[in-house]
């Protein structure tokens, strides 16, 4: 099972919070242990991107039938 959490400050160190959703499927209880794996998400600079792109306008959307 992978999850996407955001570290957030705790006290004086990071932690993370288990959705609900996940805490119900996996039948998590207080006090019980877990392994958890930790992968940095690599974040997108896009910065410049869209440079010379052209205004967006809303026929450009594509709708779906």
């Amino acid at each position: 099972m992978q999850v996407v959490v955001e570290v957030k400050k705790w006290g004086n160190s990071l932690g993370i919070v288990v959705p609900k959703s996940e805490v119900k499927t996996l039948s998590l209880k207080v006090g019980e242990k877990v392994k958890v794996e930790i992968l940095k998400k690599e974040k997108l600079d896009g910065f410049g991107l869209c440079k010379n792109a052209g205004k967006f306008v809303k026929e450009d959307v594509l709708e779906e039938r």
